[in-house]
């Protein structure tokens, strides 16, 4: 399709070709769309008058001397987080991606047995409160299909670890599935309770948060141009691979229980340097004229790493960037990993965000960051 996209932006073409490609268009036009989203936002929130009793040490182990509160100012000021979302003790990621996927089923209006794949975008899979013990046996994905009720033994599931960019990647299998594989429906779910993964001891896990959001992705055959238009994808693994890890606490003399890791600077200066062409690169991709986004949904990671990417993308195309282009809800959710932007998308959709709307045919971009290091984007039209 990408050929007649670009036969189609020339302006050479002559009206009997584009009467041919209209009519190419009508008979062949695959499109990959969303056609029902729901997400789970954990009601239990966590201030920064929580972290008032906390003990913060250097990743050297040196206690640091500023007061918790004082830290926790700091860290707001600088990724926009004052309030994150943590799961009930009783509750497991694959519970959350459950009542997220169930959602996601009600609002397309689907039968669940008509479901081809189920793809689960995670980084820890089950930890139980109070544990340290990864649980990923049988996969999350499993777990939610079981929770489904679903029968069909066609209907297959599995998990994806691809860091923060989990879910836009089941978003990118997805549509290769449709494409290549006998495969029409796909629920794309992205679940992460990084609460159970957290150095307590570590200022840096105070912007992580719990969440799950999923989408019903489909393959429809229609005369207009709908859905998935292009996508991008990268792993840089050279130098970058360990910019995000698993690793001891910052308190030397606790156990030997591994919790996430960053290395921020490194993680802000590389995406900065990288998101912004890939973004450049997918959106290209689709032949679609930059003064047409409508929105761009960026991983909610860092409100000022967010706010740079999209000056430096706008900045490609030798434009400002415009107002009011790219949603947030980092403020009141926290970093949720894979979660963060179909947690977003849904919030949109669905109104839950003021200032923020829809419409049919309106074209957004999708981009994420995260372990790996890996980049990925998406080109759609609502």
């Amino acid at each position: 399709m990408s050929f007649i996209r670009r036969l189609r932006s020339q302006s050479v073409c002559t009206s009997n070709t584009t009467r041919l490609i209209s009519l190419f268009l009508q008979l062949f036009t695959q499109n990959i769309i969303i056609t029902g989203t729901g997400s789970y936002i954990p009601e239990n929130k966590t201030t920064r008058a929580d972290f008032e009793a906390s003990v913060f040490f250097d990743p050297e182990g040196k206690q640091i001397s500023e007061t918790p509160l004082h830290i926790a100012q700091k860290l707001e000021e600088i990724t926009g987080i004052t309030e994150r979302r943590y799961v009930d003790a009783s509750q497991t990621n694959s519970d959350i991606a459950l009542i997220a996927a169930q959602r996601a089923i009600e609002d397309a209006g689907i039968d669940k047995e008509s479901i081809d794949v189920i793809i689960l975008a995670h980084n820890f899979g089950n930890i139980a409160s109070g544990s340290s013990q990864v649980d990923i046996l049988p996969s999350v994905a499993s777990r939610v299909k079981h929770g489904l009720r679903i029968q069909n033994p066609n209907c297959i599931a599995f998990d994806i670890i691809f860091g923060c960019p989990g879910w836009v990647q089941g978003l990118i299998l997805a549509r290769q599935y449709i494409l290549t594989e006998n495969s029409n429906r796909i629920l794309v779910i992205g679940a992460e309770t990084l609460s159970r993964a957290l150095d307590p001891f570590d200022r840096d896990s105070m912007i992580y948060g719990d969440g799950a959001a999923a989408t019903i992705v489909e393959g429809t055959t229609t005369s207009e141009i709908r859905g998935i238009i292009s996508t991008t994808a990268q792993t840089y693994s050279f130098d970058e691979a360990y910019y995000l890890f698993c690793g001891r606490s910052n308190k030397k003399d606790t156990d030997e229980t591994l919790y996430i890791k960053m290395h921020g600077k490194k993680i802000y200066e590389f995406a900065l340097r990288n998101v912004p062409k890939a973004m450049k690169l997918c959106l290209d991709r689709s032949g679609t004229p930059i003064d047409r986004l409508k929105k761009i949904f960026i991983h909610q990671a860092n409100e000022k790493m967010d706010l740079a990417i999209l000056k430096s993308f706008y900045k490609l195309y030798g434009v400002a960037a415009p107002e009011n282009i790219m949603p947030m809800n980092i403020h009141k959710l926290g970093n949720s990993s894979v979660a963060t932007i179909p947690t977003l998308l849904d919030m949109v959709l669905k109104g839950q965000l003021p200032g923020h709307t829809l419409e049919k045919g309106d074209v957004i971009l999708l981009a994420s960051v995260g372990a790996g290091m890996n980049i990925n984007a998406v080109t759609y039209v609502v």
